[in-house]
């Protein structure tokens, strides 16, 4: 059975996931801003659920039109065979939905005209007048972008985010899935050495383990598509055990993690005992100014906190300033450092070598990455244009 499958994403990370799905064998990829579209067979269904490390959940895609109006968006629903899927006694809400640069913008009269079109249609197909809507759940979700309906059933359930190894988390974590997206940036491998000198609840060092581990991030959790009745529970079974084989257990990757919160400490290591990788994780307390690193080659990824997050704007600056002072322990450690704040590079003192836009929940932010040999180049100074300087006059004949 060949199926097509939507899977949205972070903005900037599509790349990303988009590398993700052709490792696992995705096919036919249509990237948009913030999702690919994929196709695979039944199979694939399971493995992106279970493997994926940057997408938000995994949708089955069922039809997909253009929509100028209600009745539009009708008629076109109206000829999905969702009989294919749906039973007669399972629920089939009307869940998510969104709209963006459209004809039909209000997501609540979408969600009406769509539940009324399905119940249209399984009425012809099963001869009933009402449905009890008792039995498996197959929640329906749709997308409008410039006029084109995208209709697709959740396969996921709860996020992918939502691995299940933090039961706990500090003020403001970073999501799961955006720190899977900036490991996968910064290049860890099975050998990494890795720090995070404000690791929080421990989620970057969580997730660069079980990215070097090569451990899925979904194995250890359930998916609503589990549950439907024509996708068989061997698909699931043989998925699961492909991805326990691909574990890498001979990699010798270590992660060291600390936070001037004492509570933030204690939560990273109860984390990482929950994702299987205490092990590999070290977290103690201390301040970011007693922060170093030791001889051997490493690679520093951090979260520090924020104006808008937890820090009035100066005290973030400051920290700022703090962390180019230790962190300039120079080539061959490499940093990556994800920040809201457009004049990061002034604080830090060094411009990076390179950026890349990213979204934390709705707040636009930057990864500054710096990796060059000889070492950043340091953030350049204002300057005043000399005055003698004077804007040359227009010619005329």
């Amino acid at each position: 059975m060949r199926v097509v499958l939507s899977a949205p994403c972070h903005f900037g990370l599509e790349s990303v996931l988009s590398s993700e799905i052709r490792r696992m064998g995705g096919e036919n990829l249509e990237v948009t801003d913030g999702r690919i579209t994929f196709e695979g067979d039944e199979s694939m269904i399971a493995r992106a659920n279970i493997g994926l490390r940057t997408a938000e959940r995994v949708q089955l895609v069922l039809g997909r039109f253009e929509a100028r109006s209600f009745e539009e968006l009708f008629q076109g629903v109206k000829k999905i065979p969702f009989e294919d899927y749906i039973g007669k006694k399972d629920a089939f809400p009307v869940k998510g939905g969104w709209s963006l640069k459209s004809q039909l913008f209000s997501i609540s009269d979408c969600q009406s005209i769509i539940k009324k079109a399905i119940v249209t249609r399984l009425q012809e197909v099963y001869n009933l007048s009402w449905f009890e809507e008792t039995g498996t759940t197959y929640a329906v979700e749709f997308g409008i972008n410039h006029d084109q309906v995208m209709i697709t059933l959740d396969t996921t359930g709860t996020g992918l985010h939502k691995r299940g190894y933090r039961k706990n988390a500090v003020l403001a974590p970073i999501k799961e899935t955006l720190a899977a997206g900036i490991i996968d940036l910064a290049h860890v491998y099975p050998d990494s050495i890795l720090y995070d000198p404000f690791c929080g609840s421990g989620t970057m060092l969580i997730e660069s383990a079980l990215h070097a581990l090569r451990i899925a991030p979904g194995l250890r959790r359930r998916f609503a598509a589990e549950k439907w009745d024509w996708l068989p529970q061997t698909v699931w079974q043989q998925e699961r055990q492909r991805a326990f084989d691909l574990i890498r257990r001979d990699a010798t990757f270590r992660a060291y993690g600390s936070d001037i919160d004492p509570q933030a400490v204690e939560l990273a290591q109860y984390n990482a005992k929950q994702a299987g990788v205490g092990g590999r994780i070290q977290v103690v307390q201390r301040d970011v100014k007693d922060f170093h690193i030791p001889v051997e080659k490493g690679v520093v990824i951090c979260n520090p906190p924020y104006g808008e997050r937890l820090l009035d704007l100066k005290t973030a600056q400051d920290i700022y300033q703090t962390m180019g002072e230790v962190f300039n322990q120079g080539y061959p450690h490499r940093y990556y450092i994800i920040s809201p704040d457009m004049e990061f590079e002034k604080s830090f003192g060094r411009v990076a070598d390179k950026r890349r836009k990213l979204y934390n929940g709705m707040i636009p932010c930057q990864l500054y990455m710096y990796f060059e040999k000889d070492g950043a180049k340091p953030a350049p100074k204002a300057q005043k244009k000399p005055a003698s300087f004077q804007k040359p006059k227009k010619q005329y004949r």
